[in-house]
Order: structure tokens, then C-alpha cells, then sequence
């Protein structure tokens, strides 16, 4: 046992040392001197979106066009754009956070974060983390995408050149991030950049002014004032518009499922919970019926859109005729567009949404078996994500008692506690992550504006940056209670 317990202080210590020793060779962001005011992080996060934006319309140099998208599916959540310095997005970022996370919660990395120390150490393991995973990323997606392409056209000296842009852009997007979460700006670059691509989708589908190519216009607002001025609106036309292009009834399914969301944020169940220190202080634990957030479906979504990348590197390597049985469950694409190959059959045929009621009804199994199996994957991972991410029972309860409060009428206990809390968590964490999956789903399906993930993530740092503004008013205007609601 003890020389079990020598083990993991010496693996925590070099674990330490490894750390402190890169993070000297790893540029950081310097703090604020001082707390800026709420109006100068506002600028300082506009000219953070601003660089983001004017870098998703800057094109890869050498990049191909017509080039496969594996990872269409998965750009609302990356707030990426294919082709252009954005091409990864915040991909590495959030994949390098969902490591680093998942090593700690399942304790492979032990870290008090009570500790300042140890929470300066997890934020300087999370970077090089980061660049660890940019770097990889950047290498295999650009030999994987661009590589055969450039191949082909004789280029391949290029695909270096794409590579080290790749690389150098999404540390950019790694230090803008960074400058946004150090105190010059509100909340985190992540969410700022994921918003904005939500908002910027929505809005395109709303507010457009260019021609779809079928004599009408792409926004709906501009199509059902062309349609007026010319006298030829009608009702169903404008309600339900062909060839996939926004119409009014996605256009009030979005607004009413953005509603939706906002109602069930406030579904919880308050646990009483009061102070073992400060006599007379209550106050309330609540479990939300989106206990597990939208992590669940990031993940999913994620899985699905590599799942599907790799489906089509298997079928272009080994099936690309569909003409071998074994390789037909697996993935079909059609074998006459070679420049984007479309899923026709197979296993992967089925993670594609089919967005939009024209597309679903040319298969409807398949957007049934679509939103099913989206619906299981977020199932199991808001589970795996409950035991993992340090929201299980067990860790919310060491967590109360850390925290010097306790249930009236239960023992200050970790296993009473928890006994409690077995209660609800995996009921709520059940349901939770089932709503959310089905709604992202059917949203998809039915083809809302920005997505059904995008909807979700949406809502969701909408409401996180309301509570945050909240918290800088109450501390600009009652500092003394904001210290105290700012106290872990």
C-alpha cells in the first residue's frame, strides 16, 4: 500500500515537473493588471469575434475546391469553415478541454482544485494539451483531405504549406480564446465564436438578400417582400418553399423550439441544503433537468462526424464500386460524384441527417432511425459524462460537504449524501440527455435554422452570458455580494 501511495505522489509530482517545465516554453496571455470594466471587455471581445470572422473568410492558400467535407456535420459545434483559416475551428480546443477533463475525472490525474496551484497546473496541462492536439489535427487532416487531391493534381509540395497554415491559424484561434478567458473579455472565446456562427447562420437564413437561383430570394423576409410586390405571394408557397430554402413555418419551428429550451432550463428539482458553518444560512441545491448541459450531444455529434469521415475513407479504399457485400453494411456512397460523395446505404447512410421535410419524406425510416439513434448515442454519453465528468452522485456529494453545507434531516455523511442524490441524478441525467437528443434530432430533420446542435449550443451560452452579466452588475454595483456569490 505504501509503496502504492509513493507511486502516485511520484506520478503526480513528475506529472508537475513535466508541466512547469513546458509551460516555459509555451507563450501565454498575460492578465489584465487590473479588473477591466464591463465596457472595456466588451471591446476587447468584439475585436476578438471580429479577427475570428475576418479569418473565416480567408481561403487556405493551395487549398482544392469541390473537396469531401467529413466533417460537415460537426462545423456548428467547431465554428469552423471549410476552406477557409478557420478549417479546425475550436475543434482541438474543445477536444484538448474533453480530454483534459476526462482524465480528471476519472482521477488519472488527481488535481485539488481548492488549490490555486493545481488549478494554475490544470490550466497549463489543458494548453499544451491544446497544442499537442493542433498540431496533430492540423497533420492528419490536411494529408487526409487535401493530401490526395493536391496528389493527384501533381501539387504535393503544397500539402505542406496547407498543413503549417492549418497549424498556425488555430493557434491564433487558441490564443484569442485565451485572451478572452484571461479577463480581457466576457466568458470564453469558445462560446463567443460558437454564437456567433449560430447567429450568423440564423440570420442569413432570415435576412438574405441574394437569389437562391429559382427566381426568388434566399432570406425569408426579402422572398415574401419580392413575392408581395410582385402580387404573386401565396400561402403555402411562402409557408413551405421548395429545394430546401428558409421558410415561414421553419422559421416560427426555430422560435418555437429556442422557447422551448428556455422553458426547460427552469425545470429542476431543489434539494434544502444549509450552512455547517454560518448558523441560520439556507439555501437550495438544484438538480436541472439538463443536468449534463449539451456535452452529451457535442460528443455525439462529434462521434457521428468522424464515424462518417471514416466510412468514407473505407468505402474510397476498399468498396469505392459498392460492389462487396461486407463493406455495403458498413457505408455506400454514390460512386458518380467522386468530388462529394453522398451516403446512399449502409450504417453510415443512417447517421446523415436528412434536413428537411423534402429530403425525409424521400425516406422516412431513415430520419426515423436517424433521430433514434442520435437519441441512444446522447443517452450513453450523458451517462458516461455523469460518472466521468465529476457530476455522479458520489463527486456531487464530497463536493456539498467540501463546500461546508449540508441536508437537513440527513447525516453529514458522504454516503448519506449521496444516498440522497442516487435518487435523482440518474433519473434526471436519463431524461435530460433523451430530450435533448430527440429534440436535436427532429430539429435536424425538420430542418430548423442553424441547426438543431447549433439551437441547443445556442441557447444554452445565451443564457450562461445572461447570468454572467448578472454577476458583473451585482459586482460593479454591490461589490461585497458579489464577493460572496462569486465564493466557491
Amino acid at each position: 500500500m505504501m509503496g502504492s501511495d509513493s507511486g502516485l505522489i511520484g506520478g503526480k509530482i513528475n506529472f508537475r515537473k513535466l508541466v512547469n517545465t513546458a509551460s516555459k516554453y509555451v507563450w501565454q496571455v498575460p492578465k489584465p493588471k487590473k479588473k477591466l470594466s464591463l465596457t472595456e471587455r466588451f471591446i476587447w471581445s468584439g475585436i476578438a469575434l471580429v479577427i475570428y470572422l475576418i479569418m473565416g473568410q480567408v481561403p487556405l492558400y493551395g487549398a482544392p475546391s469541390n473537396i469531401f467535407d467529413p466533417f460537415a456535420f460537426a462545423r456548428i459545434i467547431f465554428a469552423s469553415q471549410q476552406g477557409t483559416l478557420v478549417e479546425l475551428g475550436i475543434g482541438p480546443i474543445v477536444t484538448a478541454g474533453l480530454l483534459m477533463q476526462l482524465l480528471r475525472g476519472s482521477e488519472i490525474i488527481k488535481l485539488d482544485f481548492k488549490n490555486p496551484d493545481d488549478r494554475a497546473l490544470f490550466t497549463s496541462a489543458t494548453k499544451i494539451v491544446t497544442i499537442i492536439v493542433i498540431i496533430v489535427e492540423g497533420a492528419l487532416y490536411g494529408t487526409a483531405v487535401y493530401g490526395p487531391a493536391l496528389s493527384g493534381a501533381g501539387e504535393s509540395n503544397l500539402i505542406y504549406i496547407l498543413v503549417g497554415q492549418l497549424i498556425a491559424a488555430s493557434m491564433i484561434v487558441m490564443m484569442l480564446d485565451e485572451l478572452v478567458q484571461k479577463g480581457w473579455g466576457l466568458g470564453s472565446g469558445i462560446s463567443l465564436f460558437i454564437l456567433a456562427g449560430v447567429a450568423q447562420q440564423i440570420l442569413w437564413s432570415i435576412f438574405s438578400p441574394l437569389p437562391a437561383g429559382d427566381d426568388s430570394l434566399i432570406g425569408v423576409l426579402p422572398f415574401i417582400i419580392d413575392q408581395v410586390s410582385k402580387g404573386t405571394a401565396d400561402f403555402m408557397s411562402i409557408m413551405f418553399r421548395v429545394g430546401q430554402l428558409p421558410g415561414v413555418f421553419v422559421l416560427f419551428l426555430t422560435i418555437g423550439i429556442m422557447l422551448l429550451l428556455v422553458y426547460t432550463q427552469g425545470i429542476r428539482i431543489e434539494i434544502p441544503i444549509v450552512s455547517s458553518r454560518y448558523r441560520g444560512f439556507t439555501a437550495v441545491y438544484p438538480i436541472k433537468l439538463m443536468y449534463v448541459s449539451n456535452i452529451p450531444v457535442i460528443l455525439a455529434t462529434a462521434l457521428t462526424a468522424n464515424a462518417i469521415f471514416l466510412g468514407q475513407i473505407f468505402w474510397a479504399s476498399y468498396n469505392p464500386n459498392n460492389s462487396r457485400p461486407f463493406f455495403n453494411w458498413i457505408a455506400q456512397f454514390d460512386p458518380t460524384n467522386t468530388a462529394n460523395p453522398t451516403p446512399i446505404g449502409g450504417f453510415i447512410y443512417y447517421l446523415v441527417p436528412p434536413r428537411g421535410l423534402e429530403i425525409a419524406a424521400l425516406d422516412p425510416m431513415r430520419a426515423v432511425l436517424y433521430v433514434l439513434i442520435l437519441t441512444a448515442i446522447v443517452v450513453v454519453f450523458g451517462r458516461l459524462w455523469v460518472e466521468l465528468g465529476g457530476l455522479s452522485p458520489k463527486a456531487a456529494a464530497k463536493n456539498l460537504l467540501d463546500a461546508n453545507v449540508q441536508v437537513p434531516g440527513f447525516r453529514r455523511a458522504e454516503l448519506s449524501v449521496m444516498q440522497l442524490l442516487q435518487r435523482y441524478i440518474p433519473s434526471v441525467t436519463f431524461l435530460g440527455s433523451f430530450f435533448l437528443g430527440l429534440l436535436a434530432g427532429i430539429s435536424d430533420v425538420l430542418g430548423v435554422f442553424g441547426t438543431g446542435i447549433g439551437i441547443l449550443l445556442m441557447v444554452d451560452i445565451l443564457i450562461n452570458y445572461y447570468n454572467l452579466l448578472i454577476k458583473e452588475q451585482v459586482e460593479t454595483f454591490m461589490p461585497k455580494l458579489g464577493a460572496l456569490l462569486g465564493r466557491k
